[in-house]
């Protein structure tokens, strides 16, 4: 039997490891046609050997900095030449931005990163990528947030104030896009999941009692779905 995600073409960043490499291996297993970004070409190459033993399409693969210029025009491009639409979009790539620190201490690099990768990069793929998904007949869009954004909590300067502006962003995009394309964008907050990110938060943490990054993959498999009619939500996948 053809998969939920079959004829459809997905683009995943933060793909190489976490939550984004399970994200590629179940939209592979249902189907689609991936490009996976990610700065790990050893990673990436291990993930496209996987999927292809399990089945799977040869994965796209694109082994860079989401931050290098013109790289997310360069990829939106390439789609194009090559599908002439894409179907599901999975801003995935987050970094932490230095660790955990206090607000007056935060250097300088760590905060500015927090907010290319977290927030700049996200805003340029929806700006290079929005035309192609209105090409689709029923174009998705999800992104990885955390409960961190609605919150204060001491140390989470950088990236709580980094993912409260990309909440902010897809938000109002969603809005603007409602009523004029069949698109529908959301951000979904996986919850505490084994992964790198969450080690740098909380070292030493025991990662085998949190779910696994596989455990939500489904949950962002449901928001790409053509029938999903879910938009402009912050979706908790375990509520």
């Amino acid at each position: 039997m053809a998969g939920v995600l079959e004829g459809r073409v997905a683009l995943v960043t933060g793909a190489s490891r976490g939550i984004g490499a399970a994200v590629v291996r179940r939209f592979a297993a249902e189907g689609a046609e991936i490009v996976a970004i990610a700065r790990t070409q050893g990673a990436l190459e291990e993930l496209d050997d996987e999927v292809r033993s399990a089945g799977g399409k040869p994965l796209v693969l694109v082994p860079e900095d989401l931050c290098k210029p013109g790289l997310i025009e360069q990829v939106a491009a390439a789609i194009f030449q090559r599908f002439a639409r894409l179907d599901i979009l999975v801003g995935n790539a987050g970094v932490i931005g230095g660790g955990l620190s206090p607000v007056a201490h935060h250097a300088p690099d760590d905060w500015e990163e927090a907010f290319a990768v977290n927030v700049t990069a996200n805003w340029r793929l929806i700006r290079a990528c929005d035309p192609l998904l209105r090409m689709a007949p029923a174009g998705r869009a999800v992104f990885t947030t955390s409960a961190a954004a609605g919150g204060a909590e001491p140390f989470w300067g950088a990236y709580a104030a980094s993912q409260a502006a990309l909440e902010t962003t897809v938000r109002t995009w969603a809005a603007e896009i409602a009523k004029v394309t069949a698109v529908k964008a959301n951000l979904l907050d996986p919850g505490p999941v084994a992964t790198r990110l969450r080690t740098i938060a909380f070292p030493g943490e025991d990662q085998s009692k949190l779910a696994q990054p596989g455990d939500v993959a489904g949950a962002f498999l449901d928001l790409c779905l053509p029938g999903c009619a879910r938009h402009g939500e912050v979706v908790r996948a375990n509520p």
